[in-house]
């Protein structure tokens, strides 16, 4: 990874899932990294390991509210990202994707840092196009109980590329599929740690629908990768997917957990959410491109690590 300037990277939502993790690679490469995270759905753990690192800086900041630093690159990764945490306080969630995103690249264009905007595969809705490709504008409900996710996103997007055109901040922008890992949060509510969470604990796995709409899981570590690549090359500002493009049915991953879980639980089928995709999956032809992407770890192999991280967080 080359680094830009000095060297001084801010990560919002740093405590996160995804940002911890970006917190250790850009340590790892030799950044100063300043992680801010108002630890709503960040934890304090995820970053423990961090916190005594002479190049490390932890601040409990809201990106809602302004925040100045100088910096060479930001990382915009704060906001909730599962159904559960978003639809809590969908007007909060609004706010952070819309001021905090606003903040964020106003900071960008002060201290001139270049800013890798987290935007979702959300953006696209309730797909009509599949696989989704960034030239697909999206089918999404604007006054449903995710639109305070979907819709923030999106506007999110829009500020990143009038803040290009109109004042030259380089700003890149990813759109992040399903993507799973360790440092998952156990109430995450996402349907890879819900399914992990409930065969570990013996309790029946829920499935939301009849199990046939589908997704593609990405192991964090691919995650990472793209997100680095797309931040440090200057061929493309995106959107660009990130992701993995293999796809399975929400009754196969769950299949897959009790296999690997060897767990008792039975599957449970429920009613579906309203506004729930029926499919998802990532055009990866841009990130091939643009980037050389290619997620290498494979959904079984992700998943036993995965299981072997909730082990330990449920002390089983």
């Amino acid at each position: 990874m080359q680094a830009i300037g000095q060297k001084r990277v801010l990560i919002t939502g740093g405590a996160g899932f995804l940002g911890s993790h970006l917190c250790d690679r850009y340590i790892e490469d030799g950044w100063d990294v300043i992680c801010m995270d108002n630890f709503h759905t960040g934890s304090k753990n995820n970053i423990q390991h961090l916190r005594d690192h002479p190049r490390f800086e932890l601040v409990r900041h809201d990106i809602t509210e302004p925040f100045m630093a100088e910096v060479d690159l930001i990382l915009n990764f704060a906001c909730p990202a599962s159904p559960v945490h978003y639809q809590s306080n969908p007007i909060k969630t609004l706010k952070t994707s819309l001021l905090g995103t606003m903040n964020m690249l106003g900071l960008a264009k002060r201290v001139g840092a270049r800013i890798t905007h987290a935007s979702t595969s959300e953006v696209y809705g309730d797909p009509q196009v599949h696989p989704q490709p960034e030239s697909y504008w999206g089918n999404v409900n604007p006054i449903g109980p995710r639109s305070c996710y979907d819709e923030g996103k999106r506007a999110a997007e829009t500020l990143c590329f009038d803040y290009h055109r109109v004042h030259d901040v380089e700003s890149r922008v990813v759109r992040i599929f399903n993507t799973y890992g360790p440092r998952m949060a156990v109430n995450d509510g996402r349907v890879v740690s819900n399914f992990i969470v409930q065969a570990l604990r013996g309790d029946d796995i829920t499935i939301y629908g009849d199990g046939s709409q589908t997704r593609s899981f990405c192991f964090a570590s691919d995650l990472i990768d793209g997100i680095i690549a797309l931040t440090h090359q200057s061929d493309t500002q995106g959107p660009i997917n990130i992701g993995n493009d293999g796809e399975f049915t929400v009754k196969e991953l769950a299949e897959k957990v009790v296999s690997i879980t060897r767990s008792s639980s039975k599957i449970v089928y429920k009613p579906l959410p309203e506004d729930d995709p029926k499919v998802r999956r990532p055009n990866l032809e841009q990130a091939r491109k643009f980037l050389g992407y290619e997620p290498k770890v494979r959904l079984e192999e992700g998943l036993i690590k995965t299981v072997d991280y909730f082990k330990s967080e449920l002390a089983l």
